[in-house]
């Protein structure tokens, strides 16, 4: 076997055990995730994050690394993007704590499986097309500038279409049964509120890969380098979605922040024919607009707690 696919093997190996465990094991049963548990397991995704890190470092050396812990930086400040969405989304299904956690399991299962197509047809492109380059880079400036002085998105799950074609092909239960996707009624399947709510998170994962994808791919066109960060930020969405369900308010201009990451990236995809951008100047970056964002927005959240 080759080196790469020892490395792909590793892998493999250390995500699978982590997902039986914390899936299979910890979280086999729906219930309420409270804050010590979802803390326990950031941190412990965090920790393996770092320690695959380590573990690039020593064998594929130092730049690899920081491609690792770049791209891995840029996913995981994505995801917290992606956090308001999934709240948004719960409420409007009026989605239980406890009924949560079932959905996020699957939805990340399937963005596993959709970032891996997006991933390697994203690369295919690149190396096929050239130009497709400043496509993507194009793509994450617009994004970044909607993201800052556009509107508030609104979620609409009706006029989803994976919605639209399940309930005009497949009754629909008005109430939500235990924690099942689908249920016997009569001698007809039909499916729960549960399962819509999967739809529109996996559907909202597609459009997040649209914009995160381009800017992993502006870091590193390695696809174990690209796949690995992005699995690893997903893994951990899950425990921090309810680490920061209930302080999300507090990150005020943690969107301004994430807005001029998506731009900045995308600048430097349309440059690298120009201007190859250091890979610790990228890093720098990334870190000082999470810093300043995160720091001027619980300062801000101070100052308003005073009044």
């Amino acid at each position: 076997m080759t080196g790469n696919g020892l490395l792909w093997l590793g892998f493999g190996g250390i995500m699978a055990i982590m997902f039986a465990i914390d899936m299979g094991i910890f979280n086999r049963k729906s219930h309420e995730i409270r804050f010590r548990e979802a803390l326990g397991w950031t941190i412990t995704w965090v920790l393996l994050a770092l320690a695959f890190n380590v573990w690039i470092y020593f064998q594929m050396g130092s730049t690899k690394a920081l491609e690792f812990f770049t791209g891995y930086l840029i996913e995981e400040s994505l995801s917290v993007d992606n956090l308001f969405v999934f709240i948004m989304i719960f409420s409007y299904f009026h989605i239980s704590k406890s009924h949560q956690p079932k959905i996020l399991k699957w939805g990340i299962i399937g963005a596993l499986l959709m970032r891996a197509i997006f991933i390697f047809a994203g690369i295919g492109l690149i190396e096929r097309f050239h130009w497709m380059l400043y496509i993507f880079g194009g793509i994450l400036i617009v994004t970044g500038l909607k993201m800052a002085f556009g509107k508030e998105e609104q979620i609409e799950p009706e006029k989803n279409l994976l919605v639209r074609l399940v309930r005009r092909f497949m009754p629909i239960t008005k109430r939500i049964r235990d924690d099942r996707f689908f249920i016997r009624k009569q001698g007809i399947t039909a499916a729960t509120p549960l399962f819509l709510t999967l739809l529109v998170v996996e559907s909202s994962d597609v459009i997040f890969a649209i914009d995160s994808i381009p800017a992993v791919l502006s870091v590193t066109r390695d696809p174990f380098i690209v796949y690995t960060s992005n699995v690893f930020a997903i893994m951990g969405l899950r425990s921090l979605y309810y680490l920061l369900a209930h302080v999300m308010e507090m990150f005020v201009y943690l969107k301004l922040g994430i807005s001029f990451i998506l731009a900045f990236v995308g600048i430097k995809m349309i440059l690298v024919d120009i201007w190859h951008v250091p890979i610790h100047f990228s890093l720098g970056v990334i870190v000082g607009a999470l810093a300043i964002a995160i720091l001027t927005s619980v300062t801000i959240g101070k100052q308003h707690g005073k009044h």
